[in-house]
């Protein structure tokens, strides 16, 4: 069977007028079906509008392996994608609707633990299982990166526990924003200092 991607993709898309979006989005779909049919699709991604702005989610068959925040640099992140994960990239919405529907629902305050598989091969070591507890950081609370650490085995590696945090490839569904200083300021966040913000004044208005 010939596959869509590659130079298939180019075929597929020929001569279609860029004032087209209804049809280009037609045909990006059967790409990512004809893809995923053939299995070869092994990085989804499609990208949602919330509260805290534009946020990139990616899949792969095991579960949701990354979300971006836009000052993340969207196609910075599709990149390192390719270059961790696989080449086989390709925008298929439809394989992340669940996720989508989740993070909405937890925007709209009807959510408040997301249920959804995670792949976290992005995530090695220490710094996984500090990810591994802030699941269980109750939604509307917040812990210091004191805490963090002597939950997560080792009470000396604050620093650790912050980088952790900072390079969480799923932020919000593993929530690192409710992780801040021993003074109770919010300290950095991947998504930015508003970002952080809009995140715990959601929870603590529940």
């Amino acid at each position: 069977m010939t596959s869509r991607t590659g130079s298939g993709a180019a075929e597929l898309f020929a001569g279609l007028p860029e004032n087209d979006p209804e049809t280009i989005a037609r045909l990006r779909e059967r790409l990512a079906a004809d893809a995923g049919a053939e299995g070869i699709l092994d990085v989804a991604y499609r990208t949602l509008d919330t509260p805290a702005g534009s946020l990139l989610l990616a899949g792969t068959e095991a579960g949701l392996v990354r979300i971006a925040f836009a000052v993340q640099d969207h196609q910075a992140v599709l990149r390192q994608l390719s270059d961790k994960v696989s080449p086989r990239v390709l925008h298929a919405p439809g394989r992340l609707d669940d996720a989508a529907r989740q993070i909405d629902e937890y925007f709209a305050r009807r959510r408040r633990r997301f249920e959804l598989p995670l792949d976290w091969r992005l995530s090695k070591g220490f710094r996984r299982d500090v990810l591994a507890h802030l699941p269980e950081i109750g939604y509307g609370r917040t812990e210091s990166y004191t805490q963090v650490a002597t939950a997560s085995g080792s009470p000396r590696a604050v620093r650790a526990v912050g980088t952790a945090c900072a390079t969480n490839p799923l932020p919000l569904v593993v929530p690192c924003h409710r992780v801040v200083r021993s003074d109770g300021s919010p300290g950095q966040y991947a998504g930015g200092a508003d970002a952080k913000l809009l995140l715990l004044d959601l929870e603590s208005a529940a």
